[in-house]
């Protein structure tokens, strides 16, 4: 009988075509537009993951998400050292700067370019939070201990030297040495990095703590958040709760401190909304087509059903058929489609879309295309059942 119910499903190769592409697009629709929700969420978040080495995040208790900088003063850094499991602690400063540059465009013009930046400054003596050797692409973060020394992300070059040649940002060793300027103090760019792609589109600049504070403007209060390590054998859970008790001020975990930032702008904006519509979208489509399909297709094979059914064949064992035949197009649809979306995510990969198949999606795609599947089923399961043998006698 399996054999039998995948002849019929084969049998008209325009109509088997037709219900897996209809789930071939639902499948590519909804792993995409997770893929790319994933990847803006984890955007959110980028510094928090970029920042390794430190089991901690301690903060302002009133600091929402990780660009929700409030300043503290810096005696803070002080008592979380003095905190019971606190192995180390050091100063991490985050905020906005602002750089200016004389740029040339292909004419051989000066101009001058003026933009936000991402500073952050890092311990001066630790570089906790520096980019790993794997990230640097040209310099070394050794060099950031000079003078004046900056490092700076590949990702937002065009907008600090819009009018280069394209060839030059793919040579990462031609920017280095040029100088910028901010608050009115020379940085020199002594290393271009990797760093994840935030959801502002500023370019983000390593320095160290000292001279951040040169190069922000000038604030009573400078100390963004301190990064901490806990001892050996210690949770980081419990040493920031006790960091909590005995501080007054907001400790979490770099995993933690990363499903916050990503929480306030799940609840915050309207990003879950745009892409759950989407999503809603390709599974409705994706049903319509394959149920519509999938019910031409049965009407067109009443008389064989009705034949099985005059020579003995139950309504189970016709059921039994038709799940089978859902689920062929249910297998090939959700592969085509998520392979698909994988390429699509390949393509893309080091552009400005966001794309990250976290794994949950493809379970999620794999219930949705069950769904659609079950859908297209149970209409032409109702008329089978309800089918009488002496159909095949008729006409």
């Amino acid at each position: 009988m399996s054999w039998i119910a995948l002849k019929m499903l084969m049998g008209d190769r325009a109509k088997f075509l037709g219900i897996v592409m209809g789930l071939t697009f639902a499948a590519l629709l909804i792993m995409q537009q997770g893929s790319i929700f994933c990847g803006l969420m984890r955007r959110t978040a980028g510094q928090v993951i970029d920042i390794t080495g430190a089991d901690l995040w301690v903060m302002d208790p009133n600091v929402r998400f990780v660009d929700d900088v409030k300043p503290m003063i810096e005696n803070n850094l002080y008592r979380v050292r003095g905190v019971d499991g606190v192995l180390w602690a050091v100063p991490l400063y985050k905020g906005q700067a602002r750089a200016k540059l004389n740029s040339y465009d292909r004419d051989g013009q000066k101009q001058e370019v003026i933009e936000q930046v991402i500073l952050i400054g890092l311990d001066d003596s630790s570089m906790v939070g520096a980019p790993p050797p794997s990230r640097i692409l040209a310099g070394s973060r050794q060099a950031l201990r000079r003078p004046d020394a900056i490092i700076i992300d590949k990702n937002r070059l065009p907008k600090l030297f819009p009018n280069q040649a394209k060839e030059i940002y793919e040579n990462y060793d031609w920017f280095v040495g040029k100088e910028l300027e901010m608050n009115d103090h020379r940085a020199i760019i002594v290393g271009v990095c990797e760093a994840t792609r935030t959801f502002q589109s500023n370019p983000v600049v390593y320095t160290t703590y000292s001279r951040a504070k040169l190069f922000a403007p000038q604030e009573r209060k400078i100390l963004s958040y301190v990064l901490a390590k806990t001892e050996p054998g210690r949770k980081p859970e419990e040493v920031a709760e006790q960091i909590r008790r005995q501080t007054g001020l907001g400790a979490l975990t770099s995993e933690q401190f990363i499903w916050k930032t990503m929480g306030y702008y799940f609840k915050y904006t309207g990003i879950p909304i745009n892409f759950g519509i989407t999503a809603a979208l390709g599974f409705l489509v994706g049903t319509a087509i394959a149920g519509q399909t999938f019910y031409n297709f049965t009407l067109e094979n009443l008389k064989q059903f009705g034949a099985l059914k005059a020579m003995g064949a139950t309504n189970f064992r016709i059921v039994k058929m038709i799940l089978l035949q859902a689920t062929v197009v249910g297998l090939l649809g959700y592969g085509i489609g998520v392979g698909l979306g994988a390429v699509f995510g390949m393509v893309n990969e080091g552009t400005e879309l966001a794309f990250y198949p976290y794994w949950p999606i493809l379970p999620i795609t794999a219930v949705a295309v069950v769904l659609i599947c079950i859908l297209a089923s149970l209409v032409s399961v109702r008329r089978v059942i309800v089918l009488e043998p002496a159909v095949v006698f008729r006409g």
